[in-house]
């Protein structure tokens, strides 16, 4: 049975459901919705949304951002009658579903750290990769945000990215005030994951859901100038290229919209 996973363009959470669908060699069609109305399009699509939000910044969630979670977020994965939201999610109906590849390690304790990983990954690294991406002028990125290896970020179109970069930004409180502050956190971040990967969580011979968390989110921060030297020198540029290679020909070529 054909999956249908819902997406916005170049998001970096979303390459993670789709990255464990290709590792689990499950068949798929990405369903590319346009940036700023997913939330409403996915839940005329039949998708429940959240209760409570599940996203927050600094600490606290900003009422613009708990409409967004509540009304529902991508990625969104459908399968037959069932509609699956949040990567944490997918990836246990995807354990569930097609036991093999795992997407986590059998030994207790291995698991016990993969899922720290993952859970960081989701909350914390994510969030921020997103901020800085969002708060950055378009200049100050790759392409100005046209390639990468998440493919055109935002949207395709020149103009609509200019106008995303914008108007998408505000709930998620990332401008020109908070610019600074955001791109001094990832440095202790990337430290994180470096010590991951020497210590066998991280980049081991067999790829985990913390990997397929962790890479999209160093591949979005790789777009932004100021950071894609120091990420490709770190161990957790070797994650990326493992991951993420350039270019991202597969990802182009499974859109549709």
């Amino acid at each position: 049975m054909l999956a249908s996973v819902y997406v916005i363009t170049g998001s970096h959470a979303c390459r993670t459901a789709t990255l464990m669908l290709e590792y689990k060699r499950i068949p798929y069609r990405r369903v590319v919705l346009p940036t700023g109305l997913h939330p409403m399009l996915v839940r005329a699509g039949g998708f429940a949304g959240h209760r409570t939000p599940i996203r927050a910044l600094d600490g606290a969630t900003p009422r613009q951002l708990a409409l967004l979670d509540r009304l529902g977020t991508v990625p969104a994965l459908r399968l037959g009658a069932e509609r699956i939201q949040t990567n944490r999610e997918i990836a246990r109906f995807l354990e569930r579903l097609q036991p093999e590849p795992a997407l986590f390690p059998a030994e207790p304790k291995r698991r016990r750290a993969v899922e720290d990983a993952e859970l960081w990954g989701d909350e914390v690294l994510q969030m921020a990769a997103r901020r800085v991406g969002l708060a950055a002028d378009l200049d100050e990125l790759t392409m100005r945000g046209a390639d990468g290896r998440l493919g055109p970020l935002l949207a395709r179109s020149a103009a609509m990215r200019a106008l995303l970069s914008h108007t998408t930004a505000q709930p998620f409180h990332a401008n020109r005030r908070t610019r600074r502050r955001l791109l001094d956190s990832i440095p202790p971040m990337l430290d994180t994951v470096d010590a991951w990967i020497s210590e066998g969580v991280l980049c081991a011979e067999e790829p985990n859901v913390a990997d397929f968390t962790i890479a999209p989110s160093l591949a979005l921060l790789s777009y932004h100038a100021e950071l894609r030297e120091p990420i490709s020198a770190r161990a957790c540029g070797i994650l990326v290229d493992r991951l993420l290679p350039e270019p991202a020909v597969s990802e182009r070529q499974a859109t549709v919209e």
